[in-house]
C-alpha cells in the first residue's frame, strides 16, 4: 500500500465527522485539514535551516527581501515593510536589531532628507547567501518524497487557491 492511499489524521476526523453527521457534506475539511496539518508540520522543518545560520525568521525574510532586490541592496523602509506586511512600528524594532548584529546600515536618502534607506552590508550579505543556500536545499528535501510531476501539480493547485483568498 502506497503512502497515498493510507488513511491520514484528517480521514480519521471525516470518518468522525461522518459518523456523527452523516447529513454533513464535509469534504471541505480534508484539503483544508490538510493544508493547516502541513504548515504545524513544515514550520520546525524550514526554522530549522534558519536556525543553523542563527538566524529566525523575521531576520531571514529581512536579509532576503534586501537581497533578491537586487544590487545595490537597498530599500526604503515602507518598501520592507509593504513587502513583509508588518506594521511599521515591528519594522523600526526588527531593523534596530539587525544594525546591532551588522547585517544592515541605515543610509540618509538622497531624495528625502527626512528618510532613511536600509542597506544590505556585507556581513548581511554573506549570511543570507549562506542561509538561502540552506533554505533551498532544505526545502529540496521536504519535496523529495513526491515525483516531479506530483510537485507541479501540487504548486499550480495551490498557485490557484491562494489567489482565489487573495482575491481580485
Amino acid at each position: 500500500m502506497d503512502k497515498s492511499s493510507q488513511a491520514d489524521a484528517v480521514d480519521r476526523i471525516l470518518e468522525q465527522w461522518q459518523r456523527e453527521r452523516p447529513d454533513l457534506d464535509c469534504s471541505p475539511m480534508g484539503p483544508i485539514g490538510r493544508l493547516k496539518r502541513c504548515t504545524l508540520l513544515l514550520e520546525p522543518r524550514i526554522e530549522s535551516a534558519f536556525i543553523r545560520h542563527d538566524l529566525v525568521r523575521w531576520e531571514f525574510d529581512m536579509l532576503a527581501t534586501l537581497r533578491r532586490s537586487g544590487a545595490p541592496f537597498i530599500l526604503s523602509p515602507t518598501q520592507l515593510f509593504s513587502t513583509l506586511m508588518i506594521t511599521s512600528g515591528t519594522m523600526t524594532h526588527r531593523l534596530k536589531a539587525l544594525e546591532k548584529r551588522g547585517f544592515i546600515t541605515r543610509l540618509p536618502d538622497p531624495d528625502d532628507a527626512r528618510s532613511l534607506l536600509v542597506a544590505l552590508t556585507e556581513t548581511g550579505r554573506a549570511r543570507i547567501d549562506e542561509a538561502v543556500e540552506s533554505h533551498v536545499e532544505n526545502e529540496r528535501q521536504l519535496l523529495a518524497g513526491l515525483s516531479a510531476e506530483q510537485r507541479q501539480q501540487l504548486d499550480q493547485a495551490l498557485k490557484v487557491f491562494m489567489r482565489l483568498l487573495e482575491g481580485p
